[in-house]
């Protein structure tokens, strides 16, 4: 395998002006929201010491998410996606210069953090699902994979900037701060969203009742034997993620630390992704995504496993960088298998349900691990769930033949698309920009 095949394939970002728009957003916003991932957690520990209450507040805004998932599927079936955008990203940059507000006082409320995670987490997760609808109509699905990777490199570099500058900021200045950048950060993600053209769902989309449109969405998942296992796999997945929150309690407890200790270990997942993502030119090119998709997530697990028995804040750091990189890979084939393998009038909620097993698995884990270390200790948590998720992944792989051959696209779906050729007529991307 050549270098050019495994190295991301920047062309797309000079070729396409409106995805070029959207890389630059996405960057402004995940620089913000990097500071506010670790302000909430520290600043919710520093109130009450507890890793349950920690888990509370990701659950909460996994809530809101799960809801605003729901309605901006039928939404973004609907509407122009564009506005939608727009809208969910205003809102959500008012409940940060609230969270902003509610940290200076002398005595910050915990309930006004707990109400505005759920604020957040549900307008954030209509702009998500809209964004995510209206990038196979920018791009073209054969551009998937390379959008997909471009996408997750800018939110790991972000994520692998933020979360250690949060921590050298919550020292310095204190959580205010935090809050405060998050809030202008996601602000200016509307200075080039604005310039993204109309987009509307293709005719032909469902004009039934919203809920008739979400049963239908519902439908199609468990009914698609690709889908169902991928938002199967893809729980499991979101479950391990949620052991960040366990980042404060192994700070302090395992090695002594403080909040300096915490941002590295929030920054060292992104920092293994950013480097799944620069090295994932290969992955359009993968005979067996399939395979490679469930081998990754088993190894993922295992890597989760393996952080109980880490002594060392090096070791351990390296460890979350491997879990980091697998992921990156696991989660690009997620994303290209679910928009190659469905119609343009359902992307709205089929990315919101695929999107939604991230949350519901990802407050379930926070949860279950927050109640998990009551009875067990940290270290222990992490052995058990690493092992756990594992097994469950062989069950999964073993009873799905379907998903071990299932390919990127559809091509009886999408029998003019398929895997991008080396080398595309920039022209060619230009006039669909044109008729978009």
């Amino acid at each position: 395998m050549s270098k050019s095949n495994i190295m991301l394939d920047f062309s797309l970002l000079k070729t396409n002006r409106n995805f070029r728009a959207i890389f630059i957003a996405r960057l402004m916003s995940v620089l913000g929201i990097g500071m506010l991932n670790v302000a909430v957690p520290v600043q919710i520990y520093e109130l009450t010491g507890s890793s349950l209450q920690v888990g509370f507040a990701v659950a909460l805004d996994g809530m809101g998410m799960f809801v605003g998932l729901m309605l901006g599927g039928v939404l973004a079936d609907r509407m122009d996606r564009k506005w939608l955008i727009l809208f969910s990203r205003f809102i959500c940059g008012v409940g940060f210069v609230l969270l902003a507000a509610n940290a200076y006082l002398s005595e910050p409320s915990l309930w006004a953090v707990y109400a505005i995670s759920l604020w957040d987490g549900f307008f954030s997760a209509i702009g998500m699902t809209a964004l995510m609808a209206s990038i196979p109509h920018l791009v073209g699905r054969e551009n998937l994979p390379t959008a997909g990777a471009l996408s997750m490199l800018i939110v790991r570099i972000g994520s692998v900037i933020s979360p250690a500058v949060a921590g050298v900021v919550i020292v310095s200045f204190g959580v205010t701060w935090n809050y405060t950048l998050a809030a202008i950060g996601t602000l200016c993600t509307l200075i080039t969203l604005v310039t993204l053209p109309n987009m509307k769902p293709q005719e032909g989309g469902p004009q039934e009742h919203p809920i008739r449109s979400l049963i239908d969405g519902f439908s199609f998942v468990f009914t698609h034997k690709v889908i169902r296992a991928v938002v199967a796999l893809g729980t499991l997945e979101a479950v391990t993620k949620s052991i960040r929150i366990l980042f404060p309690a192994l700070a302090a407890t395992a090695f002594g630390g403080g909040a300096f200790e915490v941002g590295l270990m929030y920054a060292a997942v992104p920092v293994g992704s950013t480097l799944g993502a620069l090295t994932s030119g290969w992955v359009r090119h993968a005979k067996r995504p399939g395979v490679v998709m469930l081998f990754t997530a088993f190894l993922s697990f295992l890597c989760v496993a393996a952080l109980g028995f880490m002594g060392h804040i090096v070791v351990m750091l390296l460890a979350l960088a491997v879990f980091g990189y697998l992921g990156s890979i696991g989660g690009l084939l997620q994303y290209t298998i679910v928009q190659g393998h469905t119609p343009d009038h359902m992307l709205g909620r089929i990315g919101s349900f695929w999107t939604a097993q991230d949350v519901v698995g990802d407050s379930a884990g926070a949860l279950g691990i927050g109640a998990l270390v009551k009875v067990l200790s940290p270290i222990m948590g992490l052995v058990a769930l690493g092992f756990g998720c594992a097994a469950a992944t062989v069950l999964l792989s073993a009873g799905n033949r379907s998903l071990r051959n299932v390919s990127l696209i559809d091509t009886t779906l999408f029998p003019d698309e398929g895997v991008a050729k080396e080398g595309s007529n920039e022209k060619e991307v230009e006039a669909k920009e044109a008729t978009a």
